[in-house]
């Protein structure tokens, strides 16, 4: 089994770490986290990929192991994570890929895929959406009311997301055996959520959050103009993403593969294998190993 090494790059004068395993000299899968974890979610997933492919799966600023400069010294957007991504690959030699997307990852793949369409050669998305379908607006309407007025009521509506019980419910919730899932995953993620001045970092991308289905119409033009490979492979019990988000993208993929799986929103902790066999299938009939 190929080995991942655990690596970091100065980017912008910023340090970023990012896993890696593979040969370079195989197709490249980019795999891009979602909130509040980092690549660590991906742990078990890489070995499985770096037979065939070479994987590498950096923490966006302010999560997992990168630096996490405060709020006020860095803005944190979506544009600005993607600024950060798109240069690390460059610096990376990296110039065409797949990407995995989940929650958070979706809005920095969709930009990477907008800034250059000829490098993407598929995309996986995991629970992440590029459709108003799928939105569960018990769990959106407050990050909605956050960026329309963030004042001191709005941020404590979404200050709950940080705790430790917000952490652990979204990783359990829509789990088919929540004793499957090994629970030092969201001490992990909420031990470093919880570093000081990081509240106002999750605060700013919460209200950023907003800026993402606006470009929704644009990405839907890249999905036609292209007809890029696409597998949406969804945990059916999301009640952040619900699987009418998988199923929307069919509407401008004629060929998008789309399958429910039983499973939250951090399907890896349940699914592993499943997941893999899908991602393995379908990079095989379109991003071929050798």
């Amino acid at each position: 089994m190929p080995d991942t090494h655990h690596r970091y790059a100065v980017v912008d004068g910023r340090r970023l770490f990012y896993r890696e395993a593979g040969d370079p000299g195989r197709p490249t899968l980019v795999l891009l986290h979602g909130y509040p974890t980092s690549s660590h979610m991906f742990r078990d997933l890489i070995p499985l990929l770096a037979a065939d492919y070479h994987v590498i799966a950096p923490d966006h600023l302010g999560f997992g192991l990168s630096d996490a400069p405060p709020a006020g010294e860095f803005t944190y957007t979506f544009d600005a994570l993607t600024d950060l991504t798109e240069r690390l690959l460059a610096q990376l030699n990296v110039d065409r890929y797949a990407i995995y997307v989940q929650d958070y990852g979706a809005p920095i793949g969709w930009r990477l895929a907008l800034r250059r369409p000829d490098a993407i050669t598929a995309i996986i998305t995991q629970n992440g959406n590029a459709y108003d379908a799928g939105f569960v607006p018990e769990f959106w309407q407050p990050i909605w009311d956050l960026h329309a007025d963030r004042n001191p009521h709005t941020e404590a509506g979404v200050r709950a997301a940080l705790t430790l019980d917000a952490i652990r419910w979204q990783y359990v919730t829509g789990a088919p055996d929540e004793t499957l899932i090994d629970p030092t995953v969201w001490w992990h993620d909420y031990q470093l959520v919880s570093r000081p001045g990081n509240d106002a970092v999750q605060l700013q991308l919460f209200a950023d959050y907003a800026t993402n289905p606006p470009l929704y119409p644009r990405v839907h033009d890249y999905f036609r103009a292209t007809q890029v490979p696409l597998l949406a492979v969804w945990g059916r019990g999301d009640r952040i993403f619900a699987p009418a988000g998988a199923q929307a993208f069919t509407v401008d993929l004629h060929y998008a593969q789309v399958h429910l799986v039983d499973g939250g929103h951090f399907l890896l902790e349940t699914a592993l294998v499943d997941v893999a066999d899908l991602m393995l299938r379908f990079l095989g009939q379109h991003l071929p190993s050798s």
